[in-house]
C-alpha cells in the first residue's frame, strides 16, 4: 500500500508542511487568498485526507472525494461539518481544541474592556479633534472590576475567561452550560444558574457556546428583554447563535448598553449592517485566534490529526459526534 495522498487546503508553516511530507504525498494551496470551493472540490478525487479552514463538508464535498477518510479543520468550531453525511460515509472529522484557549480568552477580555470603557469610541473622539475641557462626564464608561460576568458555555475557553475575570477583575462569575461543571465551580469559585437567571443578573453576558441546532438563535428577543438595561453583550462564539435582528433592536431601543462582537450571522458583515453605525458596538472580523503563534499551533495540531488518522491508527481530536 502506497503513501496516503492528502490535500492541504490553506497555506501553513513550512515546518508543518515538511512534517506532513514525511508521511504523505501532498498537494498544498500556497496562497494567502482562500481557496475557491470549485478548486477545492476538483482536487478531492484521489485524496485520502484533507486539511481545511472552514469549508463546508457536505454531500457534494464528500461525493467529490470517494477515498476520503479524514477531514481536519484548522479551528475549534466544526459547524461546517455535515455530521450525518460524514457518519454515513464513515469519514472522520477533527478540530483543533485547546491550543487557542488563551488567545481567544485574551480577545474576549479585550472586547469587555473596549465596550465598557468605550475605547474605540474615545480613540476616534480624540483623533477627530473633539476633545475639549469640561466634557469629562460625557465620556464616562462602565466598571469591569467587581461586576457580575455571566458566561454562557463553560467549555475550555469559558473556563479561561472565568479564571481571568475572577483573578483579574475580582468579578462574580456565573455560568450556564448544558451540563453543570461541579469541578470547575469548586476550583474557580463560580456559580451555576439557569439561562434566564444569568441574563437577569449579569453586567456582562459572554456567549461562548458552539453552534448547534439547539443553540441556533439561543439569544433572541426574549433573552435581550431579560438582560439588564446597562448590560454589555459579548459574542465570540458563532454569529448564528444570536438573532441579529433582536440584537439590533435591543441596542436601538436601549434595552442593553452595548455589545462587543467578533462574529456575525453573515460573514463578512455587510457594509450597510446597522451594527456598524452604532458607537456603542465594537465589531471585529472574526479573529479570536488570530495570532501567528496560535495559528501555527492550530496548523500543527491539524497536521497531527491528519497523520495520526491516516498513518498511525490513533486519531486524535475527533469531534464528539463522530467518535466511535
Amino acid at each position: 500500500m502506497g503513501r496516503p495522498k492528502v490535500l492541504i487546503g490553506l497555506k501553513i508553516p513550512k515546518e508543518v508542511e515538511e512534517y506532513i511530507g514525511e508521511y504523505c504525498d501532498y498537494e498544498m494551496w500556497d496562497s494567502e487568498e482562500p481557496m475557491l470551493r470549485s478548486e477545492l472540490l476538483n482536487k478531492l478525487r484521489d485524496k485520502d485526507g484533507v486539511i481545511i479552514d472552514g469549508a463546508q463538508v457536505d454531500e457534494e464535498f464528500l461525493g467529490k472525494g470517494p477515498r476520503l477518510k479524514v477531514v481536519c479543520n484548522v479551528s475549534v468550531g466544526y459547524n461546517n461539518f455535515d455530521l450525518t453525511a460524514m457518519k454515513k460515509r464513515n469519514v472522520i472529522g477533527t478540530n483543533t481544541p485547546g491550543v487557542l484557549n488563551d488567545t481567544v480568552a485574551d480577545l474576549i477580555i479585550g472586547l469587555i474592556l473596549a465596550v465598557a470603557r468605550r475605547i474605540p469610541e474615545m480613540d476616534k473622539y480624540v483623533k477627530d479633534g473633539r476633545w475639549k475641557l469640561g466634557d469629562y462626564k460625557t465620556l464616562f464608561g462602565t466598571d469591569v472590576h467587581h461586576s457580575t460576568i455571566g458566561i454562557i458555555g463553560m467549555g475550555r475557553i469559558g473556563e479561561v475567561v472565568a479564571k481571568r475575570a475572577k483573578v483579574g477583575f475580582d468579578a462574580e462569575v456565573i455560568y450556564y452550560n448544558r451540563t453543570r461543571k461541579l469541578d470547575i465551580e469548586e476550583k474557580l469559585g463560580i456559580n451555576y444558574m439557569d439561562l434566564n437567571e444569568l441574563l437577569s443578573k449579569s453586567d456582562f453576558v459572554v456567549l461562548m457556546t458552539p453552534l448547534t441546532k439547539e443553540t441556533f438563535h439561543l439569544i433572541d428577543f426574549e433573552e435581550f428583554e431579560t438582560m439588564k438595561q446597562d448590560a454589555v453583550f459579548i459574542n465570540a462564539s458563532r454569529g448564528q447563535t444570536v438573532n441579529e435582528e433582536a440584537l439590533i433592536a435591543a441596542l436601538k431601543s436601549k434595552k442593553i448598553l452595548g455589545a462587543g462582537l467578533d462574529v456575525f450571522e453573515v460573514e463578512p458583515i455587510s457594509s450597510d449592517n446597522e451594527l456598524l453605525k452604532m458607537p456603542n458596538v465594537v465589531t471585529l472580523p472574526h479573529l479570536g485566534s488570530a495570532t501567528e503563534k496560535t495559528n501555527n499551533s492550530m496548523a500543527r495540531l491539524a497536521a497531527e490529526n491528519l497523520i495520526n488518522s491516516l498513518c498511525k491508527g490513533n486519531a486524535q481530536s475527533i469531534v464528539p459526534e463522530l467518535r466511535k
